[in-house]
């Protein structure tokens, strides 16, 4: 061959094992493993996706290895291996049932990572609200129920309304308000049946009860480095989030509360990161704010969920999950500012059953401001709505001159999908709705 082919053939080889290459630990169709592929191609990193299920890694179109995030031991050993074989340049967790792996993969390969205990305390509804109450921080009051026990005097103190929450789901999945005991009792029967299918155990068995805050509710995307909590963004949720179920659905870019309150809520989270001792990578807060001041909910060491993360662009320029790789090598990149509102709407899910379709999709992309209409369920799927459901049918993206033009223009395009939907036979029984 000739020499100056030999050294060109050299000069790629080396340029291909410099590429940084990333670990990314998922669960079984994860909603944030496409983003973040998606993000590392934009961005020219390699990205190993450790994931359960052949069927999960396949179709992705991505290079995988299979673990069990059950089996710790066993798949830290698959993950060094694959170290051995090429280094990694950094390791995420992207969702609340892999962060913890992703923490112990950190440090076997000597990369920024979390404690062990701050992500296990963030990841435990129930443990996380005794610690944040002991360390100061303002949290609902609450109390644990084990549902292995008699209930009666476990809920005589319980003061109303109060809500319930299985101490380790996520997207609002099994959250109830209970305005009376009885109402209690009824919510607590069928968030134990939701979790009759998970792994026998002490999240199984145990749930998190805490009064009902009312108020404004806001979501926080931000980056920590270091222990110093970097806000990447606040979202409105300009939708009342009363009950009896807490369906997330518009997410509102920049926020409209004063900027007093928007530094109030940065200080709480960066408050509850620290009494946690988390320090490294993404964490997806929520706060309640009324007069008594910024109320954490929820502080966790990932990203949001679902496409959402596109609102990032917005602000930034880049995607969250973007911003996310680049944290993890050390990177920051210049970020700009922008005029004008994002939005996205999170379309729920609101009829149990099967899709047969939904109409009105071009209706509502060819609306002012609106950027893009996405159903992510297919046609002859099931659809099962909140407190049992785990997904949304799809997301709405506006972008406009103002936050309220966003708002508006995401309102107007939900206005005009019909989602036609067929009753579902189980057992026998025809199930026309899940909130019957």
């Amino acid at each position: 061959m000739d020499a100056a082919l030999v050294a060109a053939a050299d000069v790629a080889a080396g340029a291909a094992v410099a590429k940084p290459r990333v670990l990314l630990v998922a669960p079984r169709d994860s909603y944030r493993s496409a983003p973040y592929i998606a993000a590392a191609r934009k961005l020219d990193v390699d990205v190993l996706i450790a994931s359960e299920g052949n069927h999960s890694l396949s179709g992705l179109d991505a290079p995988g290895v299979k673990i069990d995030l059950n089996d710790v031991p066993a798949s830290l050993r698959v993950l060094l291996a694959a170290a051995h074989e090429r280094p990694f340049a950094g390791v995420i967790g992207t969702d609340d049932t892999s962060v913890e792996l992703a923490v112990a993969a950190g440090i076997q390969l000597n990369l920024p990572h979390n404690p062990l205990s701050a992500v296990r305390l963030a990841r435990r509804k129930d443990l996380a609200r005794a610690h944040l109450s002991s360390a100061s921080v303002m949290v609902p009051r609450h109390w644990r129920i084990d549902c292995t026990q008699p209930l009666a005097h476990q809920i005589e103190k319980i003061l109303y309304p109060c809500v319930v929450k299985p101490v380790a789901l996520s997207a609002s999945r099994g959250v109830i308000r209970a305005d009376n005991a009885e109402q209690l009792l009824r919510a607590i029967a069928r968030v134990r049946a939701m979790l009759a299918s998970e792994p026998q155990g002490d999240e199984r068995d145990t749930l998190l009860i805490e009064e009902f805050i009312p108020g404004a509710e806001v979501a926080i995307e931000g980056l920590l480095t270091g222990g110093q909590l970097e806000v990447l963004a606040i979202f409105d949720k300009p939708e009342p989030l009363d009950g009896p179920f807490f369906e997330e659905s518009y997410y509102i870019t920049p926020s409209r509360h004063p900027p007093a309150v928007q530094t109030q809520i940065a200080a709480r989270v960066a408050e509850a990161c620290a009494a946690y001792g988390l320090r490294e990578g993404p964490i997806h807060a929520e706060c309640r704010i009324n007069e008594q001041g910024v109320w954490i909910l929820e502080v966790a060491a990932r990203t949001i969920g679902g496409l959402c993360g596109r609102l990032l662009r917005f602000g930034t320029g880049y995607g969250l999950e973007e911003l996310v790789l680049l944290h993890t090598l050390g990177r920051r990149p210049d970020t700009r500012t922008e005029d004008g509102g994002a939005g996205v709407l999170m379309i729920p899910i609101q009829q149990a059953g099967i899709l047969r379709r939904v109409e009105g999709i071009l209706a509502a992309q060819r609306l002012p401001y609106i950027e893009e209409v996405v159903i992510d369920v297919r046609e002859g799927n099931e659809l099962v709505p909140l407190p049992e459901g785990a997904s949304y049918l799809g997301f709405i993206f506006a972008r406009a001159p103002s936050p309220a033009e966003a708002e508006a223009a995401l309102r107007a395009a939900h206005a005009c999908l019909r989602v036609v939907v067929a009753p579902l036979w189980k057992g026998g029984v025809l199930h026309l709705a899940a909130n019957e």
